[in-house]
């Protein structure tokens, strides 16, 4: 497979993941404000998803329709939904030939859906929650047809690699947001932070399931970080990681191969043989920095040798 080919499906299934990410945090932090609209502030999400210095992200931290048009519809944030969706499409438009029909149709109808000026108008004016939730099902459909319709070569594999090491970031960063105030106090009873946040990541009802004593942070730091059943965990991501990069393993390019895999089966066993007493004494927010940057560490080597960056 060209380098070109295999750089547009990893991004185009970044950026789709992204999208993803972005909404349901969206929907689910709107319910949180309408809870709790004194207190309640969007500074965590902006701090996530938007490259807003500190002055700016204050303003508009408690201001929630402008938010939400600002992370949804707004063209001058490069990393709105919008034009993580239009850069999702372009990527997919010049690979047409190694992706199905199905899904360029559904990437493309994403595309004509997010830029109408009825949703645009909706967010502003109407309930946010039925047009977020038009936009998360435009999501779950591209999933879907990714996974009916695509063979299984090295474009799937592309695909997937790009989804879960997307993921995996995401998750550390999402957990990470809560802790990355150093004096956090562990062993706080923060029960509507916690169903939000798990909410979020679409692991409430898990959580419910495993644990029965009620919302404890270390029970949250386990389910996110080290849960291999959970597909939003950060092992989740990691363990398909591998499972997908094994797949590009040919005599063409063994020793770039190598090096990655290598790189994968060290965050693999970092984070696999952690409990969340070795993860608590480390500390919670430099381990979560740590997972993050090798990560981003694959995905540079990625680029390097694969993709044909410089």
């Amino acid at each position: 497979m060209l380098s070109r080919v295999a750089d547009s499906l990893y991004w185009m299934s970044r950026y789709m993941e992204r999208t993803d990410g972005i909404l349901r945090m969206l929907k689910i932090n709107y319910a949180s404000s309408q809870d709790d609209m004194q207190e309640f502030s969007w500074k965590p999400v902006l701090r996530i998803f938007t490259y807003l210095e500190e002055e700016p992200s204050s303003a508009l931290a408690r201001q929630t329709r402008a938010v939400l048009q600002y992370m949804v519809t707004d063209r001058e944030n490069p990393n709105s939904v919008l034009n993580i969706v239009t850069r999702a499409r372009e990527n997919a438009r010049s690979v047409q030939d190694h992706i199905t029909k199905e899904l360029w149709q559904c990437l493309n109808d994403f595309y004509h859906t997010i830029r109408d000026e009825h949703l645009a108008r909706g967010l502003h004016l109407d309930d946010p929650v039925s047009i977020l939730d038009i936009l998360i099902r435009q999501g779950l459909l591209y999933y879907g047809i990714t996974d009916v319709t695509m063979a299984r070569g090295e474009g799937y594999a592309f695909i997937n690699i790009g989804k879960f090491l997307e993921r995996g970031v995401q998750s550390a960063d999402i957990l990470d947001i809560k802790f990355s105030d150093l004096r956090y106090d562990l062993t706080s009873t923060d029960t509507t932070y916690w169903k939000y946040l798990l909410l979020s990541i679409s692991g409430y009802e898990l959580y419910l399931k495993t644990y029965r004593s009620g919302f404890d942070a270390r029970n949250v730091v386990e389910q996110i970080v080290l849960n291999e059943d959970f597909p939003r965990s950060v092992i989740y991501s990691i363990n398909q990681l591998q499972r997908y990069f094994e797949r590009l393993k040919s005599d063409r390019n063994r020793e770039a191969w190598r090096k990655i895999d290598f790189m994968i089966g060290g965050i693999r066993s970092r984070v696999k043989y952690s409990t969340v007493e070795s993860i608590l004494h480390q500390g919670l927010h430099a381990y979560l920095n740590g997972v993050k940057e090798e990560l981003y560490g694959v995905g540079n080597a990625l680029n390097q040798h694969y993709f044909a960056y410089l």
